[in-house]
């Protein structure tokens, strides 16, 4: 079992943090090794931090431009939109 300490609080963890102990927790708990108490407090933790992950990735894709060059060689950016 490699249960990860809950000791740091979802909303200020980096985002590749977060995602690491999320990763943790899902092969703990698909191991099986997990008492059920464990188990109940891995997946809240774990749904905290999939919010806290994709949260974190909205954020990313709002900030995100794409350079644009015009068709008389000028460069721009503009706004990214995911299709």
């Amino acid at each position: 079992m490699t249960m990860a300490p809950a000791s740091s609080p979802v909303e200020k963890m980096a985002f590749e943090s977060a995602l690491a102990e999320l990763e943790t927790i899902v092969k703990d708990l698909e191991s099986g090794k997990v008492s059920l108490e464990e188990s109940i407090a891995a997946y809240e933790r774990g749904m905290a931090l999939k919010s806290h992950c994709e949260a974190k990735l909205r954020d990313a894709q709002m900030k995100i431009e794409k350079i644009v060059i015009g068709a008389n060689g000028t460069i721009t950016s503009e706004k990214f939109e995911d299709k």
